[in-house]
């Protein structure tokens, strides 16, 4: 099993940055992709970003490009994902997610673990 733990949101003004964080535990060995989601009151989770866990591929959905940053310490297992320019669109609920196929993937449902979610609120 893999523990994620995501941490970093909050209330922030249109035009702001916030970076998330997500920290990974246990079986870490069997994670190929970390992803980041998001879920906004009455919409489907949708794909923000996603990094190789061992460094090197990553890709980003067409809204979030330019904006947003993923990127990993492999020293302390984390995730994190710099959010700049913020929207108030951006706002939702973001969520971590672990991949241990080895297809990188922007569907939820291929990702086997996740985490619990942290808030992201853009005022404008």
């Amino acid at each position: 099993q893999v523990q994620l733990v995501e941490s970093g949101g909050g209330l922030v003004q249109a035009g702001g940055s916030l970076r998330l964080s997500c920290a990974a535990s246990g079986r870490t060995f069997s994670i190929y992709y970390m992803g980041w989601f998001r879920q906004a009151p009455g919409k489907e989770r949708e794909f923000v970003a996603v990094s190789k866990w061992s460094g090197g591929r990553t890709e980003y959905a067409d809204s979030v490009k330019g904006r947003f940053t993923i990127s990993r310490d492999s020293a302390k297992n984390t995730v994190y994902l710099q959010m700049n320019s913020l929207k108030p669109e951006d706002t939702a609920i973001y969520y971590c997610a672990a991949e241990r196929s080895l297809s990188l993937s922007t569907i939820p449902g291929t990702y086997n673990y996740w985490g619990q979610g942290t808030q992201v609120t853009v005022s404008s």
